[in-house]
Formats: structure tokens, sequence, C-alpha cells
């Protein structure tokens, strides 16, 4: 259901679009404008509680750079005429090459709605099974563990596990800055109960390292190893669940032979590890004596050569123990977006077919045949992302439709991507924004409503469906994505099995499809949503699967019972044979580049970027070295370095740290050439991949750095957003009423009036400064600033200060030189560094807090507020504090 916008001022409850935690938000509207939001008490993933990022979701919502009509080759078109251009151009194309011939890459951002008319019109009416997404870049090889163990993609546990573990081990996750709420509950439980224990295992030390009792920075790529050691350390020291075992569990035998072949003691995985025999013992000893273990992993496992078997480790020893299906005990694999699980259950990665049904058996592809009456069902899996854009680059996938994703930034080997988009013929964007490295590759670009207009539902990590409600009309001539896809099927003639007119008639479908021939075979069963009204549908309250038709509602865990989704009952357990990144280390290219996500950033910025108050923390991109890597390169805090791999190249400034391990670099995957010059890290890592999930190795990428010498520095203010600038390094920050360009130079201009003509033309009302080590220009209308240029062979001003004098009245003489300056009049520099996005306070504002007393996070948050909303900067001011 669409709906209109609402004069009077009203609240909305809805859904974050960030990561998979799936928090609820309620959304105040006036007069068709987002003014505020607030977290959802009543939700239960998040119990009120919002991260930065959604807190300032009402920042992002305005119509800058929204692309608000479809364009072909450029130019504007109808609706009628994009239309009918896609369905013709597929058309012929699967005329003349076959249904193979061309693709779907959806996102994990979309709605389930969406995805399943996506799904069913390429699998089900165009009959291939090329549709894939980009949650296969981050929880396909949780998937296939799942599968493999489990017979099917389940999650075990609930969020309420988390706080009821008495050991909490944190592998591959970065929770404090990629699941901020998630990291809230866990201090909050720790805080009741000092008794649990948390352990990281990360080679870097992560913020989330602030909440733990033992930290496990182990070498990069060896979790296998970590895991395969302790089912052998369990079964040395008669810790394992016997009956447990004989029960409901086969492949026990094999799976301990498999871990004593590397792993047989601890000396052994120590070594492969790269970690001292007692930590791991500590670990070891900790995981034996507690009964209530939650194992959380995520991208650092996932995002592997091996990231299945990594699963596959970890899911063993919870079985060998019987800490599954209990509270406070299970694995727990969390996703990064907020609808990759809806994804999975319609079927939107290419080896899948359709509701947790794949192609292995031939009666699932029988069964959805029927229930679609299907006329050309697909038959055999489709190309894996990596493979489907190799397949464009060769020429063999002709046209392609991407819907709500950015894989020129997001891929590996993002170069080849890009080119391979702009060799291909037809390239159809479905995006709500008109300028991403994506749309600039494009023929057709179709307009879509962004996260505030959509209407549909989501899944979160702990299997919850919660309702995303449209509230702000849609702009311009945007349309839902499943009303785009099921147009183009009309037009292709299916109309009558797209004749959707709302979301609530889609997720009927979708819900009567996982009962469908259901006698209990398919865990995924949500038939008991299948007859909602409309008003039901509008009026759904979270709920988690399985949802079973007759049923009450049931234990919000699974396998409690013991019960699998296998033909025997049992779980699997797999012989795991660990192994090292595929990627190694060469001479040549001597260190480990990691990747991950920063605090107030989200994927490639499309939305996030759009505040400044989210890169306050962080505006620029950067690699952080470790202490001794650095003084090898001879690599200082903020110098220009360049990262080269066979792949590509990246230029961004350095970032020194005590808390990085040597030998491996760490970049952010956030900026596009949109924000930065050469900032693009995926760029930087070849097409490595999971054999079995297809999922990129994106933790592990050898690479080589150097110190790039930079003549002179700059920030240029201004209202104007800039392309490109004529310069080695230029980032792109936005400002509340423009932007600020950080710049950097090998070669210093002649003439910086001249230099400075190329971008911006001054009004004639400016002050200048201009010597043989500085230029300096401030140019203004109406007694303010709105253009400012500061360059220097040296240092320069603080650029946040300067950002915040930018269109302030500068009424007096003394003012303006102040400006020119570079410093308050007062000399008194302001808050400092932010430290706490939520409410922008600085580290100096922190630091005169502690000096009068406020020495503790409990009464700098009562002072300052600082810290008591999403608590990510927590782990920055205990640092302080200490």
């Amino acid at each position: 259901m669409t709906h209109a916008a609402k004069p009077e001022t009203c609240q909305v409850k809805t859904t974050c679009p960030y990561c998979g935690v799936g928090c609820g938000v309620n959304a105040t509207v006036s007069h068709n404008q987002l003014i505020a939001v607030s977290g959802d008490k009543d939700h239960p993933a998040n119990l009120g509680r919002l991260c930065v990022k959604g807190s300032a979701l009402h920042e992002t919502t305005d119509l800058d750079g929204r692309l608000l009509s479809p364009q072909i080759n450029g130019q504007t078109a109808s609706w009628e005429q994009a239309i009918n251009h896609v369905a013709q151009s597929f058309r012929q194309t699967i005329e003349q090459h076959g249904p193979d011939s061309v693709a779907f890459y959806l996102s994990g951002q979309i709605l389930t709605e969406d995805y399943y008319v996506a799904n069913k019109l390429m699998k089900g009416f165009i009959g291939s099974a090329n549709v894939d997404t980009n949650s296969r870049l981050c929880m396909s090889s949780a998937v296939a563990a799942h599968k493999r163990a489990f017979g099917a993609d389940l999650v075990p546990g609930c969020y309420d596990d988390l706080e009821q573990a008495d050991l909490l081990v944190l592998v591959g996750s970065n929770t404090a800055w990629a699941h901020p709420v998630i990291y809230q509950r866990i201090l909050a439980a720790k805080k009741k109960r000092p008794t649990m224990n948390v352990v990281v295992i990360d080679p870097r030390r992560t913020a989330t390292c602030d909440m733990a009792d033992l930290h496990l920075p182990l070498t990069p790529g060896s979790d296998g190893y970590l895991f395969t050691g302790l089912l052998s350390y369990l079964a040395d020291h008669d810790v394992l669940d016997k009956h447990y075992i004989q029960t409901h569990t086969e492949g026990f035998d094999n799976a301990l032979d498999a871990a004593k072949t590397l792993t047989a003691s601890l000396s052994q995985t120590a070594q492969h590890c790269g970690l001292d025999e007692q930590s791991l013992k500590q670990f070891y000893q900790l995981f034996s004596r507690t009964d209530k273990v939650v194992t959380l992993f995520s991208q650092g496992i996932n995002q592997s050569s091996s990231g299945v078997d990594k699963g596959n480790a970890i899911i063993n020893c919870h079985l060998a123990t019987g800490r599954i299906g209990k509270p406070g005990a299970t694995p727990f694999s969390i996703t990064g977006q907020p609808n990759a699980m809806g994804g999975r259950e319609v079927g939107g990665l290419a080896n899948q077919l359709a509701a947790h049904m794949d192609f292995s058996d031939p009666a699932n592809i029988a069964r959805v045949e029927r229930f679609w009456q299907a006329p050309k069902i697909a038959r055999t899996e489709g190309l894996k992302a990596v493979d489907l854009f190799q397949a464009v680059d060769e020429g063999r996938i002709k046209a392609i439709w991407i819907i709500g994703t950015n894989p020129v930034v997001s891929m590996p080997d993002a170069d080849l991507v890009r080119r391979a988009l702009l060799r291909c013929g037809q390239v159809v964007v479905s995006d709500c924004m008109a300028k991403t490295d994506t749309t600039a590759c494009a023929n057709v670009l179709l307009p879509a409503t962004g996260w505030a207009e959509k209407d549909g539902t989501v899944t979160n990590s702990e299997r919850v469906i919660s309702r995303q409600r449209g509230f702000l009309a849609p702009p311009g001539e945007s349309r839902h994505d499943w009303q785009i896809i099921c147009a183009v099927a009309r037009a292709m003639g299916f109309e009558q099995d797209f004749a959707f007119n709302s979301p609530s008639e889609i997720f009927a479908e979708h819900a009567a499809l996982s009962g469908y021939e259901n006698k209990g075979q398919r865990y995924f069963n949500i038939s008991g949503l299948a007859h909602l009204s409309a008003t039901q549908y509008q009026q759904l309250e979270p709920v988690r699967w399985p949802c079973i038709e007759g049923q009450q509602e049931q234990s919000p865990r699974l396998f409690s019972d013991g019960r699998f989704n296998t033909p025997s009952g049992r779980a699997r357990m797999l012989p795991i044979t660990p192994q090292a990144p595929l990627n190694k280390l060469s001479e040549e290219y001597p260190l480990i580049l990691n990747t991950g996500r920063i605090r107030d950033q989200w994927h490639t910025m499309t939305r996030t970027g759009k505040t400044s108050r989210l890169l306050n923390h962080i505006d620029q991109p950067y690699i952080e070295l470790a202490l001794a890597d650095a003084e090898e390169y001879g690599i200082a805090e903020q110098d220009l370095v360049e990262i080269r791999s066979p792949q590509g190249r990246c230029l961004v400034k350095a970032k020194l740290s005590s808390n990085q391990r040597p030998g491996s670099v760490f970049m952010p995957i956030h900026w596009s050439a949109q924000f930065a010059s050469a900032a693009r890290v995926d760029s930087l890592f070849t097409s490595i991949k999971d054999p079995l999930s297809g999922q990129p190795e994106a933790k592990h990428c050898p690479v080589q750095i150097g110190k790039v010498d930079s003549h002179w520095q700059a920030v240029l203010i201004t209202e104007q957003s800039l392309a490109t600038l004529p310069c080695e390094y230029w980032c792109k920050i936005p400002l509340p009423n423009g932007f600020r360009y950080e710049l950097s130079g090998a070669q210093l201009p002649a003439d910086w009036k001249s230099w400075l003509a190329q971008l911006i033309e001054p009004c004639d009302d400016l002050i200048e400064l201009n010597s043989a080590s500085t230029y300096r220009m401030v140019s203004f209308q109406q007694q303010r600033p709105t253009q400012l240029f500061f360059a220097s062979t040296g240092a320069l001003p603080s650029s946040a200060w300067l950002s915040k004098q930018f269109q302030q009245s500068i009424d007096t003489p003394a003012q303006r030189m102040s400006l020119l300056a570079g410093k308050p009049m007062d000399n008194k520099d302001e808050c400092g560094a932010i430290i706490c996005s939520c409410f922008e306070v600085g580290e100096h504002t922190i630091r005169q807090a502690i000096r009068q007393g406020a020495n503790s996070t409990d009464k700098l948050a009562a002072q300052l507020k600082c810290g008591s909303n999403c608590g990510s900067c927590l782990p920055e001011i205990r640092a302080i504090l200490s």
C-alpha cells in the first residue's frame, strides 16, 4: 500500500534501513517531511535504542541528489518509454542469446516484496537463475554453513541469548561499530552480571575489545585453526556432550579426526594462529567450563576463501557440547544488511530457488513451478556475484539490471566491474540516487523510492519480520521497486502473474509459497501470515518465524527439541581441514590489507554521506598502520600513503595505531569516486572466493605501501558540488550548506588564483593573503563567507573551525581578519575532534569536564550526554579517562 503524505504531525512506526539488527524506529512526520526519529521501545530488537546512524535518519531524507525521473542514454524519458525499453531490450536479448544472457543483481537493502517479484520474474518466467545479490558479499558463507550443518539456512538463536550467555565469543565482528545496538545490549547485560565473560577474536584491537575480558589477536585468516583446535581440546578434556552427539548429530568421528590432523595440540594450534599458548588455553578453558556460550560471528569469518568451513568449525564446537537451541547457548551469525535475511527467504541468491528450496531436489523445482504456474522455470543454479560480473566482462551476459546497490564500489576487482558494465550493451540501474559510481555506467536509470517512501517488510538477524512503512510521498516520478519490476514483467508478456496492486498482495503470495506442500520438511514457514488483510498487513507487529498456519507461536529458538532440518533429523558435523587465505603475501606485496566499516558510515555513503554529522568522527579515508610498520616505511600521522595491489591503487591519509597488528593494515570500505579521488578499497582486491559459497575474500589482500611526497595541502569550502579537482588527492565532506574539500598535491601551482579559477568564481567582496608558502582567500556575499580557500606548503588552520564559519554572519573587520588568520579571536580552539557524534561532543570538551570532576562515563553522560545514546563512542571516552 502506498501512503499519501500526511499534512499534520504524526508518528509512524517503521524499521531502520541500516544493519541487520533491524531496529524499530518511530518517525515523526510533519507536512511530508521527516522532522525527528527515535527508537521504538516496543520493538524486540532495540527496545528503544538507536545508533548514531539511525538517530540521524531525518538528516538524510532531503531530495538533494535524488534521481527523480527515468533516463535513457542520459535523456529524460517517460515511464512508459523506460518500461518498454527495458522490457524490449531484455526480451530481444533472450530471444537472440537465451535466458542466461541476462541477469539481475539485487541488494540486501530492498524489501522482501521487491526481492520476491524480481526472483519470480527471473527464475520462473525468464527461465534463468542469474539473479544474485550483494548479500553474496556478506552472508553467503554463513548460509552455506547453516545448510551443511542444519539442512537449511537457519539461524538458531535470538538476541536474548546474547544477554543470557555466561560466555560471549565475538569472532570477526567489530560489534561496537558495525552493530552498535547489539553492543549496547551486551554492555548492559555485562553490567548487570559482571561474571559474564566476553572474548573478542580479531587481528585488530577494535573498539569492541573495550568490553573484552580476553582479546585474541590471531593471525589474519587463521580462525578455522582456532576452532578445530577447540574441538580437539574439548575431546581431550572430556567436555563433550556424548549423549547429545549420539542422539542428535551425525559425522562426529570424521569431524574430530579432521580436527586432529592439524590442530591436535595447543602448541600446534597456537603456532597456526600466531597466539601464545597461555592466552589460547585461557579461551579454551573458558569455553570448556561454561555451559551457556554464544559464539557471534560476522564478516571476519564469512569474507574468506574458506568462510564456509570456518562457520562449520564454529558450529561443530556447539554441536559437540550440546550448546545450541538453549537459552544463552548457540552459534549466531549476525547479518550486515537490513534485509539480507529476507532476500535469503525468498530465494534471492543464484544458488537458491525460492522459500528455502534450492535446485538440488527436482521435487523443489516441480513444486515452485506448480505454485507459480511458471512457463520457463530455471532448473539449475545461476551465476554468483563474482562469476556474474566476469560473465558481463566476457560478453556472455549482455543485459543486466542492478537494483539498489553499488557494485562498482563494493565488488572485489572493482575496476573490472566498472569496465564490464561500460562494455555491456544494456545496463539498467534502479536507484534513488542519481550519481553513484554504478549509475555512471548505466544506459537506463529508473528512479526508485528511498527508505522513507518504501512500504513492505524486512527480516533481521534473529528471524524477526518487521514492517517498513512509507511515510513520505514518493518524490518526482519515483516508483517502488516492486512496481517497476512488475511493470517490466507485464510489458514482457506476463500480465496475469505480476498483476500485484500492493506489497501486501506480494507478501501474501510469498507467505503462501512458504507453506505450500510443506508438511514440516521446511522450517521456513510463514503460512500463518498468508491470509492477512490489507489492514492487518499494515498493522503487522514484529513477528518471528516460523509462523505456521493453525499453530501457536513457537519458541524464539530453533532446535530446542534436538531435531534439525535434515533427512535424518540430526545435525551434521563436518570434517574441517583449515586453510590459510589463498591470496598469499610476496616480496613485492608484503602487507595484509584488511577492510571493514567505520562507526558512523554505511556501505558506499549514498545515504550517510548526505549529513555532515556522520562525518564529524572520521571525515576522510585512511589506512591504519601499526607503529612499527609506520616507522619502517617512514610514514607519519596524516601523511599521504599510496596502497597498491596487482588489481589497483588507492591514495589515502595515514592513521597510526598501537591497536593494529604489525604486518597488517586496515582500510574502511565506504569511500567511492563520489567522495574521494582514489579510495575505492575493493579495487585492490582480486576475485578470490570461497568455492562453496562464492563469497569473496575481503579480509586478506596482499599490498605494498609507500609514502607520497605532498608539496602542498589545502582546504576549499564552497556551496558547489565539484566532480573532480586538479590534484593528486581530494576528499569531499558535506556541510549543512555546502561542501568542504580536503586537497593535497605533488606539484605547487605557479599561480594559486589561476588554479582556483578552474574550480570556483569568487565574488568581488573578498579578502586574500598571499605569500611564498601560503595562499588564503575568503569570498563574501552579504557579510557571509560563501567561499573559503586555504593552501599552504606547511600546516593549515583547523578545517572543523573553518567549516563552522561558513555561511555565518561576519560583521566586523576584526572578525574578517580572524577568519583569514584561521583561528578564533579569543584564540580558544572549541570542542576539538568529535568523539560523540550523537551529541557532537569533542575531545577537548570531554577532557575539560574530566578535569572538573566528571571522572567516569556515567558522570560524563550526565553532564555532556556523550556515550548516553548508541554508546559507540564509549571505548574512546574510556581511553581518554584512562
